[in-house]
């Protein structure tokens, strides 16, 4: 079984949010203190495939050194960007769904200003905040399936 994985982050560098989007399209998203070790394995319970977008030079690597598991143990671990990149897709995700004209919700976020809506949500409890990097995750972990397709025809 596969689960589509991405994270969020602080400006320094701690890991805020862990979506994870499971083939039988639910989403799980591990927020703030609910990020740990333990609860991300639980929420990894019967996957064997990990697919990322730049994982394996962000997502994964944080994990590892915040979370103290290397998920690459455990899992086979999928990264699509060099999935693109052999078909002449570069940048950031955001820039290849552009290419590739996949829609997301959250239009317009990037990653500064993920971290911006995380500080509005611990400074200020500004739940609105987190609500669209909550829908920004979604969509992030929401479109690796969209593009896995895309890569496979």
């Amino acid at each position: 079984m596969k689960a589509y994985l991405d994270i969020e982050t602080s400006y320094n560098s701690d890991i805020t949010i862990i979506g994870i989007f499971y083939a039988d399209g639910s989403v799980r998203q591990l927020i703030g203190d609910e990020i740990t070790c333990k609860n991300l394995l639980e929420s990894l319970n019967g996957i064997e495939t990990i697919i990322t977008y730049n994982g394996n030079r962000f997502d994964l690597p944080v994990i590892r050194n915040k979370l103290g598991v290397d998920l690459t143990t455990h899992y086979r671990c999928v990264d699509l960007m060099y999935e693109c990149w052999q078909r002449n897709l570069y940048g950031g995700l955001k820039r290849v769904e552009a290419q590739l004209g996949i829609e997301r919700t959250s239009k317009g976020i990037d990653g500064w200003e993920a971290m911006q809506l995380w500080e509005n949500y611990v400074r200020y409890h500004d739940q609105q905040a987190l609500g669209i990097l909550l829908q920004y995750n979604r969509d992030d972990t929401m479109n690796l399936v969209i593009l896995e397709k895309i890569l496979q025809e």
